[in-house]
């Protein structure tokens, strides 16, 4: 019985109360039924520092902050790098837990780690130390979809998502978008449940031009304006309020001007060490477990831990432990933060790179305020118009499980902290 039909019926029986819902094979693709469970998206707004929504420039964002949950912030995981904190968000660990600690690392086993290494981004033991949430959503029954998120180029523990795509930033955040609603257009019985989208013009504005710039209101202006695209495709689709959305970032952005910049080669021999990364996070290893090497280790240890003007240095065993960084075999034994405004570099870093130095980073203490990101929740699940405290990006795994009614890995994060943001389940 096709829908026209239907519609005509249902009218013209007065005595009907109401209409039985359409069946699968009735339902336009991506139109879900009122019964079916709400799916959960969860976009990333790379750098978006929580207070860039003051600005007035994303006018969707804020819409759908007084219509659902805005949190004041929400503090990043120490490092407050991408990769680090992309994977916390949705394993519900801390870096120092799921061992990818930097963008750039180094392990015995499988030597060099950088997030433009697609080799090893895409290397399932990099990522193995845990179990994201759409390993756990798949083995539950759900279909999941990633949008270039950082770890589902992988096969952990020999599962990709459903669906997903390799890393190409050529690929605009339109297109973004039109991949996301394609995928909620699919059949229901292959729709994902679970998806998450990836933006990351502000971010690279912030890197290139600083946050204060006008490329980065630019930015902002334009990423919200892909948020429309995806909302107004929510709507069409019948979707928008019965969608839960999770907006949030990974990290915020703090303006580094061109000449702050601590010289390695100017503090230690840097012949006598392994380098593992440089930037905000400066790490070093002993050469080797010679007796000599690790003597000089010692050496420079003892003399970069004692204060220094623009940068903190600790061996990892005394690294603070608010920062809950330091046990993991990745962690390098020496570990440099450069103050906020700063960076760490050494003079053939600095040399090799093309183009001028990136006005805008971070990577710092991760309580630092300009290091604070954004959490915004939208949809069915979520109360109106609430305003919640700050707190930490370990909260978003546990959130997330309860949504999609899967048990929680072993994480670092707390339901009962965040729970409060939810509507009574009578409601």
């Amino acid at each position: 019985m096709n829908i026209v039909f239907r519609l005509l019926l249902c009218a013209a029986l007065a005595a009907c109360a109401s209409c039985a819902p359409l069946s699968t094979a009735d339902r336009t693709p991506g139109q879900a039924a009122a019964h079916e469970p709400a799916p959960l998206l969860l976009i990333s707004i790379d750098a978006y520092r929580h207070d860039y929504i003051d600005r007035g420039l994303s006018p969707n964002l804020e819409l759908l902050a007084k219509q659902g949950v805005q949190a004041a912030s929400m503090q990043p995981s120490f490092p407050s790098l991408t990769f680090p904190n992309h994977y916390t968000l949705v394993t519900g660990l801390r870096p120092d837990h799921h061992g990818i600690v930097d963008n750039t690392m180094f392990d015995p086993r499988l030597g060099r780690f950088s997030i433009g290494n697609r080799q090893a981004v895409s290397d399932g033991r990099w990522w193995d130390e845990a179990t994201p949430i759409w390993v756990t959503a798949d083995a539950h029954g759900l279909r999941t979809a990633t949008m270039f998120w950082p770890g589902s180029e992988a096969a952990i523990h020999g599962h990709h998502p459903d669906y997903w795509r390799p890393f190409d930033d050529s690929v605009n955040a339109d297109q973004r978008v039109d991949q996301v609603l394609a995928w909620l257009d699919l059949p229901a019985a292959e729709r994902p449940r679970f998806l998450t989208l990836y933006f990351d013009a502000v971010d690279h504005a912030g890197h290139k031009y600083g946050p204060d710039s006008p490329q980065l209101d630019a930015a902002l202006r334009a990423t919200d304006a892909a948020l429309g695209r995806l909302l107004q495709g929510l709507r069409q689709r019948g979707l928008f309020q019965r969608i839960n959305l999770i907006v949030v970032s990974d990290h915020g952005m703090a303006a580094v001007p061109a000449g702050n910049t601590v010289l390695l080669d100017d503090l230690l021999p840097l012949d006598q060490v392994q380098l593992v990364s440089e930037g905000i996070v400066a790490g070093f290893n002993p050469r080797s477990h010679s007796a000599g090497d690790l003597a000089n280790f010692a050496a420079i240890e003892q003399k970069l831990e004692q204060p220094q003007q623009h940068m903190r240095c600790w061996d990892k065993r005394r690294i603070p432990a608010r920062l809950a960084y330091g046990s993991n075999p990745r962690v390098p034994q020496l570990v440099c933060l450069a103050n906020v405004h700063w960076r760490i570099a050494s003079r053939a870093l600095l040399a090799a790179k093309k183009g001028p130095l990136s006005l805008g980073n971070h990577g710092y203490d991760n309580a630092d305020p300009l290091m604070q990101a954004i959490f915004i929740a939208h949809g069915p699940a979520f109360r109106v118009g609430a305003k919640v405290p700050a707190f930490p990006n370990v909260d978003v795994y546990p959130l997330m499980t309860h949504l999609l009614d899967i048990p929680a890995a072993a994480n670092d994060g707390d339901y009962d902290a965040v729970k409060g943001m939810l509507k009574p389940a009578s409601q």
